[in-house]
């Protein structure tokens, strides 16, 4: 999540909420979220990595569950490295 937490400090605080607003959330829940590590749901994951123009992948989001969630894409490049 710390590549999600990084990708918001990089906006404005307006950019933020903009770009909560796109992914279907607030900035707030994404900020308690990221505080709390939770882990965020797959739907919300896809908008993430949409809106952030792949970013912030679902591979960042789900590094240790990624394939279990999203199977088919097994053979994508495996962007959670050490993000």
């Amino acid at each position: 999540m710390e590549c999600l937490r990084n990708y918001l400090n990089k906006k404005t605080t307006q950019e933020q909420k903009r770009f909560a607003s796109n992914c279907g959330t607030t900035i707030g829940y994404l900020r308690t979220a990221i505080n709390m590590g939770k882990e965020l749901g797959p739907e919300l994951s896809v908008r993430i990595e949409f809106e952030s123009c792949g970013e912030v992948t679902r591979q960042m989001l789900h590094p240790n569950n990624f394939l279990k969630k999203w199977p088919e894409l097994a053979n994508t490049e495996n962007k959670a490295v050490n993000e």
